[in-house]
């Protein structure tokens, strides 16, 4: 059942996308109404325990590189969870004609939705940093930001997906005499409701559809044939076109009183 290797980099473009939102927040440093510095905060994907560490191995003022260190920001994934209150039928089809060829149709089944849990982190030397940078978040989120992810671009299937803001916590951990640099952080929690997309399909383009009716089930005898082909019969999968209906109508096995009906 697993032998099929598929990657849609469904979860990796939406982790992009989250990280994206914040790759520009800034702190600035103010004298009356003039800014003396303005810093970009640093951005970048990893547990929270990975930059504490880096703070506790420079935590002494006397070394300068402590102060390009803060602040900065991280994020991770936190959790992955089903939810099946956005499930739809599964035998819904995503159709597309296949790049090069209109014989064939590539085609995808209804995706499976999933809620990603990400966290991200703020830390800071000072509660006024700490202050300017989630002030530049908050107010984006009303609980939810949206970000718009081309989730399978080969077949033009793109996705607007929520990010709800969960929960905002603080903590100032402070320990230590005066020499000790003293450390801000934030967590805001967020969750993403995304659709996974499973392994994509082809097909060959049906171009014509026959029906026959009989009179009840034991009949051996077709009473009518209905066929529909397309208008023009040489027209590509990807083109705009109609259809034609024939219907032939039996007695007795021959068959008679053909009728057609076009652009149906």
């Amino acid at each position: 059942m697993f032998n099929n290797y598929f990657y849609n980099q469904g979860m990796r473009k939406l982790t992009v996308a989250f990280g994206t939102i914040f790759n520009n927040i800034q702190v600035k440093k103010r004298s009356g109404d003039s800014t003396i510095q303005s810093i970009r905060v640093p951005l970048a994907y990893g547990p929270k325990e990975k930059f504490m560490v880096r703070l506790d191995q420079q935590s002494s003022l006397e070394n300068r590189e402590f102060a390009i260190t803060l602040p900065r920001m991280g994020f991770e994934i936190s959790g992955i969870a089903y939810d099946g209150g956005r499930k739809l039928t599964r035998i819904q089809k995503y159709r597309t004609v296949k790049t090069g060829s209109t014989e064939v149709t590539n085609y995808n089944y209804t995706p499976v939705p999933y809620n990603i849990s990400y966290k991200l982190y703020v830390f800071t030397a000072n509660a006024e940093n700490g202050l300017q940078i989630v002030e530049q978040i908050l107010p984006y989120f009303q609980p939810d930001y949206t970000v718009t992810l081309n989730l399978i671009p080969e077949m033009g299937i793109k996705r607007d997906v929520p990010i709800i803001l969960t929960d905002v916590s603080y903590e100032d951990t402070y320990d230590g005499d005066f020499t000790t640099r003293r450390a801000v952080t934030y967590t805001l929690s967020f969750t993403a409701k995304t659709y996974l997309f499973g392994p994509p399909y082809t097909s060959k383009v049906i171009k014509e559809t026959q029906a026959d009716t009989y009179s009840d089930t034991t009949a051996t005898a077709r009473e009518s044939r209905v066929t529909v082909v397309p208008d023009p019969l040489s027209a590509d999968a990807d083109d705009d076109f109609g259809f034609t209906t024939t219907i032939s109508v039996f007695d007795d096995g021959r068959s008679y009183n053909p009728t057609k009906d076009g652009d149906e």
